[in-house]
C-alpha cells in the first residue's frame, strides 16, 4: 500500500468494540508515522478515544441522531469530502457507511463484504465466519487484508491527571481510604440475557463486605443507578454508588485503583482490562469468550456454565436467563482471594 497522506477510520458504535478497535488504530499509526489519521464515532463513543495520541482528528457521525435524515447525512459527506481523504478502513459493515466514503470521493475503500457493499469498496474482504474470530481479530483482519500488517494485540484508553484526582476525591468523599479493599460490581448490561441477578449480586455484595470486609462500589451509567439501587434493597450492608457519578474516562480512573472488578460481558469489562485493573472477574453467559472475553485475559478469571444453550446465544427476549443464573455467588467469592 502507498503512504496514504490523509486516512479515515469509519469505526462501529459499541463502547468494547471501540475499544478493541483501538489495536488497530495503534497498528495504523505505527505503520503510517506522518499520516494524518482521524477516526468517526458516535458521540456515545468519543470518550473512548478521546485523548487518544495516535488520532489527530475524532469525528462525530450519529446516524439515529444529528444524522438521521438524508439532508444532515449529505451534509456529513460534504464534511467529509472537504477534508480530502485518500484511504478510509471500515470497521463498521453498514451499507450506509460504505455509501458515505464513496460519496465523499475517497479513492480507497477498504472494508468487510457486507450488505452486498462490495461495489463501494476498493478492496472487498471476505467476511469471516460468524464468530470465529475474537472481535479484536476481527478487526485487525481488516487492516492486515489491507497490506497493514498488525503487530500486536492490546486494547488502549487514555485518562488524564484531572480525571484521576476526581475520581480519588469521589472516594475520598464516599469514605474510601487508600488501604480499603475496594471492589467494583458493574451490574448492568446492554442487553438483559447479558446480567446477572440482581439477588446474585446482592448475596455476593454482602459476603464482600461482611466476610471479607471489603468496601463494594457499584460503577456503571446514570441507567444503571436504578439497578444497583434495587440491588442495594436487597442487601443487608450498605453498599456505595458510582453509576452515574462519573464520566467513562473518570470510571477508568476509578477501576484502575480497584483491587477487584466483578461484571457481566459489557463494555465497562473491557475498560477495566485496558487500564490494568489488579484481578477482573467476568460472569459471561449467553456470548461467546472466544470473541468477547477481555484480551489479554492475564488478571481475568473467567465465569461460564454449560446448561445446555448453544452458545452464542442471540435471544435477546430470554425470559429465563438460565446460563447467567447458573453461576453462583458462592463461586465467584471463592475466586477473588485465589
Amino acid at each position: 500500500m502507498n503512504q496514504p497522506k490523509r486516512i479515515l477510520i469509519f469505526n462501529v458504535n459499541w463502547i468494547g468494540d471501540v475499544l478493541f478497535s483501538t489495536a488497530v488504530i495503534r497498528n495504523v499509526r505505527r505503520r503510517f508515522p506522518k499520516s494524518f489519521i482521524a477516526c468517526v464515532v458516535p458521540s456515545r463513543c468519543y470518550p473512548v478515544l478521546k485523548g487518544n495520541p495516535h488520532l489527530d482528528e475524532i469525528i462525530i457521525f450519529d446516524e439515529k441522531d444529528r444524522h438521521e435524515n438524508v439532508f444532515s447525512k449529505f451534509s456529513f459527506v460534504r464534511s467529509l469530502k472537504a477534508r480530502n481523504f485518500d484511504l478510509a478502513l471500515l470497521l463498521h459493515g453498514s451499507l450506509t457507511r460504505a455509501l458515505i466514503c464513496r460519496l465523499a470521493g475517497i479513492p480507497e475503500r477498504v472494508g468487510y463484504n457486507t450488505k452486498n457493499r462490495g461495489f463501494l469498496l476498493t478492496k472487498k474482504i471476505p467476511v469471516p465466519a460468524r464468530d470465529s474470530l475474537h472481535r479484536i481479530d476481527y478487526y485487525l483482519n481488516i487492516i492486515e487484508q489491507a497490506g497493514i500488517k498488525p503487530e500486536d494485540r492490546y486494547l488502549e484508553i487514555f485518562f488524564d491527571e484531572a480525571d484521576e484526582k476526581f475520581s480519588d476525591g469521589f472516594l475520598a468523599k464516599l469514605g474510601v481510604k487508600k488501604d480499603d479493599f475496594l471492589i467494583g460490581a458493574n451490574a448492568g448490561g446492554n442487553w438483559f440475557p447479558k446480567r446477572w441477578p440482581p439477588e446474585h449480586w446482592a448475596k455476593l455484595a454482602d459476603d464482600l463486605i461482611i466476610r471479607l470486609g471489603a468496601k463494594v462500589i457499584f460503577t456503571g451509567s446514570q441507567q444503571d443507578l436504578a439497578l444497583a439501587k434495587k440491588i442495594a434493597g436487597m442487601m443487608k450492608e450498605k453498599p456505595l454508588f458510582a453509576a452515574g457519578a462519573l464520566t467513562l474516562k473518570q470510571s477508568a480512573a476509578l477501576f484502575k485503583r480497584l483491587d477487584v472488578f466483578i461484571c457481566g460481558d459489557t463494555g465497562p469489562l473491557h475498560i477495566a482490562n485496558a487500564v490494568g485493573t489488579k484481578k477482573i472477574l467476568a460472569i459471561f453467559g449467553p456470548t461467546d469468550p472466544a470473541v468477547t472475553a477481555p484480551f489479554p485475559l492475564k488478571n481475568v478469571v473467567l465465569f461460564q456454565k454449560d446448561v445446555g444453550c448453544k452458545i452464542p446465544c442471540y435471544v435477546v427476549d430470554c425470559k429465563d436467563n438460565r446460563c447467567m443464573k447458573a453461576v453462583t455467588p458462592e463461586e465467584v467469592f471463592d475466586k477473588i482471594n485465589n
